[in-house]
């Protein structure tokens, strides 16, 4: 039976041409996907209204890019929760790889904004809390990040004061605009790439404001920016 070192090893043991063969081929392999980055408890009222703590420095967690809800498909309640929640950011499309950004160069390092939500399985996420867990099993399921379209940030009069909101059902559930932040997209991009490389394609949600709330089926959800709707949903 082939042991461990045998394992690492076994590159060194085949026939020459074998071993061409094998990395001839490593690049046939799937590039990765481009990521998500969520930027949790980022505006002071939503860490309020969940009794949360204010953070000192962002907060972070991943998606992964099954997370994306198709285009006019409509978003299903999983199984698995009786209390999924709405949260409507800010989302930031990165158009350049880069690491260790310095906050005066953050940006230059995207070029797109638009709306999404970050549905959450609170019931779910409050357990994780408890036990001291990671949030993803609450975050990161399948579908749980829709994005609206995306507009140039050239397009928009101060990227210091976005205004975007949420509808649901014709209300207005959630409004804010990006002063409110704790942290700046600048500040979230320099920090978050202290630790993660940041490539073209990334999306970053940088953070949801108060008003959060649980969502049933038949519900309508429709995110706007500068009053223009990039985003609409229909949960079912």
């Amino acid at each position: 039976m082939m042991g461990r070192l045998d394992y690492w090893t076994i590159g060194e043991q085949l026939p020459q041409t074998l071993q061409h063969f094998n990395t001839k081929h490593l690049n046939t392999f799937p590039l990765p996907s481009m990521k998500i980055i969520c930027i949790g408890r980022n505006y002071v009222e939503h860490a309020q209204e969940l009794k949360n703590e204010v953070p000192t420095e962002p907060v972070f967690f991943m998606k992964p890019d099954t997370a994306l809800l198709p285009k006019q498909r409509a978003f299903y309640i999983p199984v698995f929760s009786d209390d999924i929640h709405h949260e409507v950011e800010l989302v930031l499309k990165i158009c350049k790889e880069g690491k260790h950004i310095a906050e005066e160069f953050a940006d230059r390092y995207y070029d797109q904004v638009t709306v999404g939500i970050d549905f959450t399985a609170r019931d779910i996420q409050q357990k994780q809390k408890e036990k001291g867990l990671p949030w993803e099993p609450a975050k990161a399921f399948d579908h749980s990040a829709p994005v609206g379209e995306f507009i140039s940030k050239t397009e928009l009069k101060d990227l210091n004061k976005i205004n975007f909101r949420l509808d649901l059902n014709g209300l207005m559930v959630q409004q804010a605009t990006n002063e409110l932040m704790i942290f700046s997209f600048a500040k979230i991009i320099s920090y978050v790439s202290k630790f993660i490389t940041l490539k073209k394609g990334d999306l970053i949600f940088t953070g949801t404001p108060k008003g959060v709330s649980r969502v049933k089926p038949g519900d309508h959800l429709e995110a706007f920016l500068e009053g223009k709707k990039l985003l609409d949903v229909q949960v079912r």
